[in-house]
């Protein structure tokens, strides 16, 4: 990979060739899905740990970074097998959230 960010389609092809030669095939979006939430504990149990209450075992691997990168692959192999197109999917949402939330977050005395 070049030292440039690839954008989220070049990151979606990228899984998909991965997934497509190294892989062999997609698991199904059912199995990808139980994934999904594998790897989403252990985000949580990485931040429990590292940031939390919870202090790590001896044999603990730490790596949120690494942990972040299997969630977002995951999340980018669902896209592919579903037809999301990420970065459409991303401006839309991020266009709802600015519409839906202008002054939602800024009035909110929790946050000041």
């Amino acid at each position: 990979m070049s030292s440039e960010s690839p954008t989220l389609r070049q990151v979606q092809q990228m899984v998909d060739q991965w997934i497509t030669t190294v892989g062999v095939r997609y698991f199904s979006p059912l199995t990808n899905m139980a994934v999904l939430a594998e790897e989403t504990g252990e985000v949580a149990r990485v931040m429990a740990r590292l940031y939390g209450d919870q202090s790590a075992k001896p044999t603990d691997t730490l790596d949120l970074a690494d942990e972040l990168a299997d969630l977002l692959w995951v999340t980018v192999a669902i896209a592919n097998q579903t037809g999301v197109d990420l970065t459409e999917a991303l401006a839309r949402n991020i266009e709802k959230k600015t519409t839906r939330d202008a002054t939602r977050h800024r009035d909110n005395p929790k946050l000041i």
